[in-house]
């Protein structure tokens, strides 16, 4: 058993993209591992041998899988929590047979993590040369024939984003300190994430975007659609942290996912009241931590099975982001829908007890 916290997608699945390598007998693009059919297979499930990594639209997957293949880069965007991260993580993993090529991007992301820096000591004892450079993960991407991760692309610095002009435009990253360059090798892709909610913090140029083919990944579009994206993230994380086994709780995952949804709307389920909004997104992602750390507190400190006690703190801290005026959105929703829902009555009291 590995003692990795969090393997790679590419050694998670590797039994996975082994079996569809070899049954792909598809065209597969210069520097492919898989065929674009494959990939998407890989990414959606076939119901038997391959499991679903993102469940959603089977379009949007074509669409971003199509751009790959081409010479646009890709740009995954959506507010978080909608599994941008994700995808592109198994994307890299499909295509390239390589996640880890990666830039997170920051606020204090320089311009190195996407052209490249220098290691100081050969570049004093030797002068500029190859090899007192220190590649980043996109050149590595270039040089490779790869595809290279970009996260979180609006919180990098414009002067940074702008770095990657040259890159997706010519396919080409000059180094002018050895009168040298470069070259993309067949294969090599970007793929960049941004969220909406962080739109103004350094939006892309109009230059930049145009470079990019951008998906747009939407939350997903029913409850039971929500609560299936859940029950298998938080399967999968039980087994990667080895938490004690713990019935599934579907119940107390619906309620999750209900919560969620209705305050995202602003509205309840049945579309009889309408409710305030809280400042956090209240995201899938959220959804899962909160379960995940409900069946934690079941299994370590409860009997065994998840009950509302173990999802109500979590719950409320996902909710409540600011203090004074989340803390009134969540009393009026306990009040005026949680309270009057019949089966709801012990979720209520594990409410009011954590708040």
């Amino acid at each position: 058993m590995t003692t990795v916290l969090r393997p790679h997608a590419e050694d998670l699945y590797a039994e996975e993209l082994a079996i569809l390598a070899k049954s792909d007998d598809r065209t597969r693009p210069p520097g492919w591992r898989l065929s674009p059919w494959a990939v998407t297979t890989y990414i959606l499930g076939d119901g038997d041998q391959i499991t679903p990594k993102y469940i959603g639209p089977r379009r949007i997957v074509e669409v971003a899988v199509a751009t790959l293949a081409t010479d646009r880069a890709l740009l995954l965007l959506g507010v978080p929590g909608t599994a941008k991260t994700w995808l592109s993580e198994h994307l890299a993993a499909a295509v390239s047979g390589d996640s880890t090529l990666l830039v997170q991007g920051t606020a204090g992301t320089a311009e190195e993590a996407i052209r490249y820096g220098w290691n100081y000591a050969r570049l004093l004892s030797e002068g500029p040369s190859r090899e007192a450079m220190t590649p980043s993960p996109v050149m590595r991407a270039m040089a490779e024939g790869r595809l290279a991760r970009v996260e979180e692309l609006t919180r990098m610095p414009s002067d940074v984003q702008d770095a990657l002009i040259t890159v997706l435009s010519e396919k080409t990253l000059p180094i002018p300190e050895l009168n040298d360059e470069v070259q993309a090798a067949k294969g090599f892709n970007v793929i960049a994430t941004a969220n909406d909610r962080d739109r103004g913090v350094n939006d892309l140029s109009s230059a930049l975007r145009r470079r990019f083919n951008t998906v747009v990944l939407p939350v997903p579009a029913s409850a039971e659609e929500e609560v299936e994206i859940v029950s298998r993230r938080v399967a999968q994380l039980g087994r990667s942290l080895e938490l004690p086994e713990t019935p599934a709780g579907i119940e107390e995952i619906r309620r999750v996912v209900t919560v969620f949804r209705e305050l995202r709307a602003g509205v309840t389920s049945d579309g009889r009241t309408k409710v305030k909004s809280p400042s956090g997104t209240l995201s899938t992602a959220e959804a899962i931590s909160v379960v995940t750390s409900g069946i934690a507190l079941a299994a370590h400190f409860g009997d065994g099975v998840l009950r509302p006690a173990d999802i109500a703190g979590g719950i409320v801290g996902a909710v409540i982001q600011d203090p004074v005026a989340d803390r009134v959105v969540w009393q009026e929703y306990l009040e005026a829908v949680v309270r009057d829902r019949d089966d709801w009555r012990d979720f209520y009291r594990a409410c009011r007890d954590a708040g």
